[in-house]
């Protein structure tokens, strides 16, 4: 290198008041403040993913079990209903000899198993829809989501049977397939509702 080079070179390492001018590891010129000291840099770490519109998982599951649990509720507080005030004078058969609707009351679970426990079940289903609801907080799947909205709105159904209804915590049950308990929208909704768990459980779950 000429005296020249080395002597421009000398130059461009100074500041303006004569101190050596910061480099960077790679021996590259660091930014300098206007009296040439170093100007202060920050390190951030990578970004945080933000959730999808600002909300957690588990309230966007609530988005979507919430609301499939109170048409769940509703659908089937308004066919018992239906069922009390068209069933008096005796069944209606839809389809003879397959589908009946028949008045029922049923002091058992889903379908009419247990029958005689009505306040075991009352309990049963209090613990169960509490414990729906804490495992939805961790769910991210929405079908995953609306699958325990039916379970939670048909669990409630039957709830509001065996506390509101004066009928000595038995459930009102009103169609008969003849192969099979009586039941209601209730308990098809529950069945439903655990089968499409476990069907998207499963699809959700790797190969080994």
């Amino acid at each position: 290198m000429s005296r020249y080079a080395r002597t421009a070179s000398a130059a461009r390492s100074v500041s303006g008041d004569g101190s050596p001018r910061a480099t960077t590891g790679n021996g590259s010129p660091r930014a300098t403040t206007g009296n040439g000291s170093p100007r202060a840099t920050t390190e951030e770490g990578p970004p945080r993913p933000a959730s999808r519109g600002g909300l957690t998982k588990g309230a966007r599951a609530y988005r979507v079990l919430v609301p499939v649990a109170g048409v769940t509720v509703a659908a089937d507080q308004i066919t018992k209903e239906l069922a009390l005030n068209g069933l008096q004078d005796g069944p209606i058969d839809l389809v003879p000899g397959a589908v009946t609707l028949r008045l029922a009351f049923n002091s058992g679970g889903v379908f009419g198993l247990g029958q005689g426990f009505p306040l075991f079940f009352l309990a049963a289903a209090v613990v169960i829809i509490v414990a729906v609801l804490v495992w939805a907080r961790g769910i991210e799947d929405v079908r995953v989501a609306a699958a325990l909205g039916l379970i939670v709105g048909g669990g409630t159904g039957n709830l509001l049977d065996r506390i509101v209804r004066d009928y000595g915590g038995r459930v009102v049950d009103f169609v008969d397939l003849h192969v099979w308990p009586v039941f209601n929208v209730a308990d098809s909704c529950i069945v439903v509702g655990v089968a499409l768990v476990l069907l998207f459980g499963a699809r959700a779950r790797p190969a080994a």
